[in-house]
């Protein structure tokens, strides 16, 4: 029997021995540098023609690992292996499934450090950011450990007499699991282990960005020894190993998270049936968002910035559920503002190993993307009230400064267009009615928050504050597992509500079997 789950604790960095165990974690990662991580094909090591080398954005000259990048026929045999292996796997007591998720949390827990130490220098998140990553990962493992068994349970049906009724929770098949770079650890082991503990076989396939942390999980999969071909990691370009696994008529689910195009363009290629496919794929995608913290007239307002600055900043903004725009009353928004302001002018920006506030943005690409909205379309739809321009080359890593443009048009770029990286767009409105408004005026709904003492706007807000995850007088990030379960309504997905109690049920199918007697 299993105990009551409960989120994983954060350290207290300020203090000396987390400060101590983080700068030893740090130490013994950079030991382990530039090692080459083969493709595993049945068991063996192929190392093949081409490779994805991981770089530190901080400091792109440090190579953190090159992961051997798959094939299309990779992905094919990977996928026959995963069927083959689906026939035993998913007749694997839940509660068995669920031990091999509690071993795996136990093994992560007691490197958790270290696991954090590696997603500090491939992704560029400070300590604590790199240590929530890490503790949701096993929050993740534990909570699905334990909800499977719930899933794979009796379920009432209504009592008829002279038969005998139930409902079965069965898996579906093979499934493709597609992670991002902002959480390489989190998201990535959530999505393989739901997949995982329902009784599917799954194939994952990383960022580019951030392939060696994916190769770490996965050395746990193979130390609680799952069963051959049950999980398989395939690294590599998304338009090759991408393409063949959600295009394959052998996969039966594809989950996702990334980009708006790319969850897109992964929704219509599993809409359309192949050849030799007889089911309809299920698509289970996180697109990300355009989040807004929306202030009231009669808000608290320290607390207020507060929020602002650690939902817009935390990890430099690369948060799909980061504060992009921030929404203020007339009657207040010079003064938020100007706090906001100064809230933001103190954080650092610097080495995540040394742990600066901000580290740098993920890559080259994303840096010129940046640059782009600060240098050339923010200065053209709003006032630059913090932030510089950026270099065409960076000096060193892609760092890039808190931004904030204040005066935005509701319909500008500047407030319609997911940025990416640490640009707040600040916008006026002259009523609750209008901020409402101005809130859900975009193409997503992921998260937003809320900061009023006036009920009847708090109420009505909660009702009308149209995203899947909404928070009242506190920021927009940082959801827990099974306390706020995350998802998006709109383009900003398919509303999946990750680490929450329906979630498993993505990954199953419902049977109803009757029997009479």
């Amino acid at each position: 029997m299993l105990s009551v789950f409960e989120n994983e604790p954060y350290p207290d960095f300020s203090q000396s021995v987390p400060q101590q165990k983080m700068r030893e974690a740090l130490a013994f990662v950079s030991g382990q540098l530039g090692k080459e991580y083969p493709v595993k094909v049945e068991g063996r090591e192929v190392e093949t023609g081409k490779k994805v080398v991981s770089i530190n954005p901080s400091r792109p000259e440090q190579i953190i690992g090159t992961a051997y990048s798959a094939d299309s026929n990779m992905a094919e045999r990977a996928v026959e292996i995963a069927t083959e292996a689906f026939g035993s796997w998913s007749l694997v007591s839940a509660e068995e499934r669920a031990g091999y998720l509690v071993k795996a949390a136990a093994i992560m827990r007691r490197r958790i450090y270290e696991f954090s130490a590696w997603l500090t220098l491939e992704s560029s998140k400070n300590w604590l950011e790199a240590y929530a990553d890490t503790a949701e990962a096993i929050d993740f493992l534990e909570f699905y450990a334990r909800e499977a068994i719930r899933w794979g349970g009796a379920h009432p049906t209504t009592p008829a007499v002279g038969e005998e009724n139930e409902v079965r929770y069965l898996p579906l098949g093979v499934g493709a699991v597609i992670s991002p770079w902002n959480f390489p650890l989190a998201i990535m082991a959530g999505m393989t282990a739901a997949a995982l503990v329902t009784g599917n076989t799954v194939i994952t396939k990383p960022a580019e960005q951030t392939p060696i942390i994916a190769h770490k999980f996965f050395e746990i999969l193979e130390e609680i020894n799952l069963p051959p071909g049950v999980a398989q990691l395939l690294c590599g370009d998304g338009e090759i190993v991408g393409e063949a696994l959600t295009g394959s008529p052998k996969i039966r689910f594809v989950c996702f998270t990334g980009s708006r195009d790319v969850g897109i363009h992964i929704y219509e290629r599993a809409a359309k049936v192949p050849p030799g496919q007889k089911w309809l794929k299920r698509s289970i995608l996180e697109m990300g968002g355009k989040d807004a913290i929306f202030v009231d007239e009669d808000a608290d307002l320290d607390a207020a910035a507060d929020g602002v600055v650690a939902a817009a900043f935390g990890f430099g903004g690369q948060k799909c559920s980061a504060c992009s725009r921030l929404i203020a009353h007339t009657a207040i928004y010079d003064v938020l503002l100007e706090k906001v302001i100064s809230k933001a002018s103190k954080l650092t920006v610097g080495d995540p190993a040394e742990n600066a506030s901000l580290g740098a943005v993920i890559d080259l690409d994303s840096y010129a993307k940046i640059r782009t909205y600060v240098n050339t379309i923010g200065v053209s739809e709003g006032r630059r009230v913090l932030g510089e321009d950026l270099p065409e080359t960076p000096s060193g890593g892609y760092f890039v400064s808190p931004t904030i443009f204040a005066d935005v048009q509701p319909d500008s770029r500047l407030a319609q267009k997911e940025i990416f990286g640490p640009v707040l767009s600040v916008i006026r409105c002259v009523s609750f009615e209008e901020g409402l408004s101005i809130v859900n005026g975009t193409d997503y709904g992921l998260t937003g928050a809320f900061f009023s003492n006036n009920r009847a706007h708090i109420e009505k807000a909660k009702r009308e504050f149209h995203v899947g995850n909404f928070y009242v007088n506190r920021k927009c990030t940082g959801a827990l597992v099974d306390v706020q379960p995350f998802g998006g309504f709109n383009l900003s997905g398919t509303d999946s509500k990750a680490g929450g109690r329906d979630y498993l049920g993505l990954f199953l199918q419902a049977k109803s079997v009757c029997e009479r007697w």
